[in-house]
């Protein structure tokens, strides 16, 4: 009786296994979608069940691919976790797609976290329709169009972005001088992304702060840590069911968003309670009087709700933080690394400007030099391994390979400027 019982549970076991093994079989060819006559398939490297190509990517995925791209070429396919992505490599792979095939690509995948960032209501991050989002991105150009040529009234600046930012670069020369003659050495990336951030705060919502206020060094904090919290892109992105266990990376990650807006959506009530579409004193007062501007939406025949307009703040202040930041600590760094170029700027600036007064942007075309140092540097440096992924609109094809509506993209940034 036992000898039979143990023969009954082996070929139960075997016709599982057969059932398993032919329903994985056919789940794998169902996702084999059927490539188009001329077409080829995307090459790339065999990924492992559940975790896909992971361990291969290791802990710096951008070295990983650029190894991967000598076997693979520009256009290869990899897995994260279930998730097949693209990944693009090479410069005029990436501008054929990117700019000249741009509506095939120009979407942002379902991804998990981004619908955590501004309650879904993100340019950057959701996934509008084209003609919302287009008629969303019209609105931040016209905010930042308002700020960036409007003549400041109390100054010599030539506009009220350019007032801030002499402002704010005097305090930091001096925060700095300050800094060096008690310490003798600094790092000058704390007292720099105190400095963006005193900008973008005026800007954005009229408002500097001083370098030791509270509330500005933790919405640092809160944007420092976000980025060390998201990286490449948070797993329970690409292995769903890490959404539902715990986990302490996802955790903290939706703690930071939900501070990060809780900021926000603070200051905008405040400009809500004092609004006067008569007196339009920053970039929020802008947005508030667009959305409350029934000509503009008629003019587009697009119906947006309010909270998608004014949550363009949140696109404006984040998209800010690191970029500007990283461009100022390159620029920096490039400067030490190379002081006969420091010099040489130095020369351009006392014989163009002189020391009585600080640069304006009217002085830009007598400074060729200075200007072409930093388009260089813009040029040179990569400020993040890759661009925010992006997600195909439609079936294509890119360098004679198939690419499936809804793949979602990863543009090799630091390759394309380490070729360079």
């Amino acid at each position: 009786m036992f000898v039979g019982n143990e023969n009954i549970i082996s070929v139960a076991e075997a016709l599982i296994a057969l059932v398993v093994f032919l329903l994985v079989l056919s789940i794998t060819r169902s996702f084999r979608k059927k490539i188009p006559p001329g077409l080829k398939r995307l090459p790339g490297p065999v990924a492992y069940p559940l975790i896909g190509n992971i361990v291969q990517m290791g802990k710096n995925p951008h070295l990983s691919f650029n190894r991967m791209r000598g076997k693979y070429g520009d256009v290869m396919q990899v897995h994260i976790g279930m998730r097949p992505v693209l990944v693009l490599s090479g410069l005029e792979t990436i501008k054929q797609a990117l700019v000249k095939q741009g509506e095939e690509f120009m979407a942002r995948p379902d991804l998990y976290t981004f619908n955590m960032i501004a309650d879904g209501q993100s340019l950057t991050f959701g996934r509008d329709t084209e003609a919302v989002w287009r008629v969303r991105k019209k609105l931040a150009q016209n905010a930042l169009k308002t700020f960036s040529s409007a003549p400041s009234l109390t100054s010599a600046s030539s506009c009220i972005v350019e007032e801030h930012v002499s402002e704010e670069a005097s305090y930091l020369v001096t925060k700095l001088l300050q800094v060096m003659e008690e310490k003798g050495r600094f790092c000058p990336y704390r007292y720099v992304v105190i400095s963006v951030a005193n900008v973008i705060c005026a800007v954005t919502f009229g408002k500097r702060y001083s370098h030791d206020d509270k509330e500005l060094l933790d919405i640092i904090h809160l944007m420092d840590e976000a980025e060390k919290a998201t990286g490449l892109g948070n797993l329970a992105d690409f292995i769903p069911v890490l959404q539902y266990l715990p986990n302490p990376l996802m955790k903290r990650f939706k703690a930071l968003v939900m501070n990060f807006n809780a900021f926000l959506q603070k200051n905008i009530n405040r400009h809500y309670e004092s609004f006067n579409k008569d007196h339009i004193r920053d970039i929020t007062d802008s947005l508030i009087a667009q959305s409350q501007d029934m000509k503009f939406l008629a003019k587009n025949s697009i119906q947006l709700p309010e909270q998608k307009i004014v949550n363009l703040v949140n696109d404006l202040v984040g998209a800010s933080f690191d970029t500007v930041t990283a461009a100022l600590s390159w620029c920096i760094m490039y400067l030490v690394s190379f002081p006969e170029i420091q010099k040489k700027i130095q020369k351009e600036l006392d014989q163009t400007i002189g020391k009585e007064r600080t640069p304006r942007l009217s002085d830009r075309a007598l400074l060729p030099y200075a200007e072409a140092f930093i388009l260089e540097v813009f040029r040179h440096s990569s400020y993040v391994p890759f661009t925010i992924p992006h997600c195909t609109t439609k079936d294509t094809s890119l360098n004679g390979f198939y690419i499936p509506k809804d793949l979602c993209v990863f543009v090799n940034q630091w390759q394309v400027n380490h070729d360079e």
